[in-house]
C-alpha cells in the first residue's frame, strides 16, 4: 500500500497527472507520487492561456534537481488559467501537489474517459 496522498475526488493517469472535474472546468496537476519521485522541483514550464490541447499531448514540463518530466493532458481542453505563482515558486508542487500546486485550469472540450480512480492509481503505483 502506498504512503502517498491520493484524493478520492480526482481522476488519474499513468503519466502521473491528476484531473479535478468541476462541471466543464478541469484542474490539472501532478500527483504526490510524481512530486516525490522528482524530488526538489526547480522549474515548471506551462502553456499559454488560450492554448487548445488534445488528450495525450504534452502541455509543459516539470524539472527537478534529479530529472525533467513532460506534463501530459488527461483530456481535451482549452487553457483558461495557469498557476502563475509556480513561475517564481515551483516548489509549491512539492509542498501541496493537490491544493496550491495545481498547474493549469482548462475548459474541458472532450470526454473524461479512460482515467483511473484513486484506488486504481494507488494499485498502479504499488506495482511500479
Amino acid at each position: 500500500m502506498t504512503d502517498f496522498k491520493t484524493p478520492d475526488d480526482l481522476k488519474y493517469q499513468k503519466s502521473d497527472e491528476w484531473l479535478r472535474v468541476d462541471g466543464d472546468t478541469g484542474t490539472v496537476g501532478i500527483t504526490d507520487y510524481a512530486q516525490d519521485a522528482l524530488n526538489d522541483i526547480v522549474f515548471v514550464e506551462m502553456p499559454e492561456v488560450g492554448d487548445t490541447l488534445a488528450k495525450g499531448e504534452a502541455f509543459g514540463t516539470v524539472e527537478s534537481v534529479k530529472a525533467a518530466a513532460d506534463l501530459v493532458m488527461p483530456v481535451d481542453g482549452e487553457v483558461i488559467e495557469i498557476n502563475e505563482p509556480l513561475e517564481e515558486e515551483p516548489e509549491i508542487i512539492n509542498d501541496s501537489p493537490y491544493e496550491e500546486g495545481w498547474v493549469i485550469k482548462i475548459k474541458i472540450t472532450g470526454e473524461v474517459e479512460g482515467l483511473m480512480d484513486a484506488k486504481a492509481y494507488d494499485a498502479f503505483c504499488d506495482d511500479r
